[in-house]
């Protein structure tokens, strides 16, 4: 690969981006693919931008430009889902997605011809799947991850069903978000331009919230109502995919319907499986071992390979075979237990609660702490926030344990923090 000379708005733009606590590694690739989605006065904007919500006013501030000017780079920006638009209170609020999950998906997740997809898929490729080290800083830093496991529902038997609560429940999130769109699978999309996608459906992930909004309006995805999301639920069960979700009980953002072979979350659990990279759902399968059979259905089915066959060491019967469960890399989807045709697994309640954080801004101030980003998503120094972004940041640390408090006081270097915290422990 030739030696590229990176233009002072892409260096610019990949520092930016190197401020959320997940960023993109910078790398010869990672700038062809912001070439490909910015032009370089873009970049240079954007690399301007606050980590959180913000309207034209203070992009025209930080710009030194007139609100119309801000008006018209940021609807254009949002036109292409660089960034996602919002109403609120008469204003229209704009967001800087991180890459992942962010704009480097949703510039595959639907057919365009503006920019050259073929290409794009293949640099994601190389980018992501052999360079790796997006993919290890995406899914293999600190113990909060962007994304969990939503257990397979079907799989449940009866008595569990009281068990799982409702933020566990793909369904729940498709019933009671207020928007709900869906659009072509980056990953699947992606593995096609290089020619190793699966036949897997592609028009299958999901979007909910305000980005579903966005996505909709700007037809980088369909609208869809609750009875098509339900549908498009059980297509996603009988293909035997896992849905793989932002990592938040309230407001989740995100639902892809995840295959082993293309997906990224999925091949990260595969790679990366003891640093826990995916959180699991709060079940794990438990084989019978006097029904099992050996046939091998649940090991050829399981994304994580965390199934696998082994000797049933039976002297009358010298080949045949029992299903063994590897329980720190198994995700709890639930898939196995669905595709055994003698009812030999089934789902019970893990041990230990799996904690999953309660909103997205509870999700990036912890991981912000664990990869030692929090002094950057408080302090931006292009832009500082809100005094009401500011408590509700801090409002997330008082209420973590105390070695994960320490943890950010430490970082923030701040008698204000500290106070705050022996105040609370009290």
């Amino acid at each position: 690969m030739a030696h590229l000379t990176v233009k002072a708005g892409y260096q610019q733009l990949s520092d930016r981006l190197n401020r959320f606590p997940l960023g993109a590694p910078p790398t010869e690739l990672l700038y062809r693919i912001l070439e490909m989605l910015f032009s370089e006065r873009e970049a240079t904007l954007v690399s301007q931008l606050p980590v959180k919500p913000f309207n034209a006013r203070k992009a025209a501030q930080l710009w030194k430009s007139t609100e119309v000017e801000a008006h018209k780079v940021l609807d254009e920006l949002a036109s292409r889902a660089i960034l996602l638009d919002m109403e609120k209170d008469g204003d229209t609020i704009y967001i800087l997605p991180p890459p992942m999950a962010g704009f480097f998906e949703f510039s595959m997740m639907r057919i365009r011809t503006d920019i050259d997809q073929h290409v794009l898929g293949e640099l994601f490729y190389q980018y992501m799947n052999v360079e790796d080290e997006f993919i290890k800083a995406l899914f293999a830093n600190g113990e909060t991850q962007l994304g969990r496991v939503f257990v397979n529902e079907p799989a449940l038997a009866p008595d569990n069903t009281l068990q799982v609560l409702d933020y566990e429940r793909a369904s729940e999130v498709i019933q009671t978000s207020p928007h709900m769109g869906v659009g072509v699978c980056y990953c699947r999309h992606k593995m096609e331009h290089v020619g190793k996608n699966c036949k897997a459906p592609m028009n299958i992930c999901m979007t909910f919230g305000g980005t579903a909004d966005s996505l909709t309006r700007h037809g980088y995805a369909r609208r869809v109502d609750k009875v098509e999301g339900m549908d498009l639920l059980q297509e996603a069960y009988a293909h035997n995919l896992v849905q793989f979700g932002e990592n938040v009980r309230e407001g989740v953002n995100f639902i892809c319907n995840c295959c082993g072979c293309c997906c990224e979350a999925l091949i990260a659990a595969r790679k990366f499986g003891i640093m826990n990279p995916v959180h699991t759902t709060n079940f794990i399968p438990h084989i019978q071992v006097d029904v099992c059979n050996g046939c091998g259905k649940c090991a050829t089915i399981c994304p994580v390979e965390a199934m696998t066959l082994v000797s049933a060491n039976d002297p009358h019967k010298l080949n045949k075979r029992k299903a063994k469960l590897d329980a720190e890399i198994c995700l709890g989807c639930g898939v196995c237990v669905r595709v055994c045709p003698i009812n030999g697994l089934m789902l019970e309640p893990r041990p230990e609660r799996v904690i999953t954080p309660v909103n997205s801004t509870h999700r990036v101030v912890v991981m912000a702490i664990e990869r030692g980003d929090l002094q950057d998503l408080i302090f931006d120094n292009k832009a500082l926030l809100s005094h009401r972004a500011m408590a509700a940041i801090l409002g997330v640390i008082l209420k973590l344990p105390p070695i994960k408090q320490t943890m950010a006081s430490k970082q923030m270097k701040s008698r204000y923090l500290e106070s705050l915290i022996a105040r609370i422990n009290l």
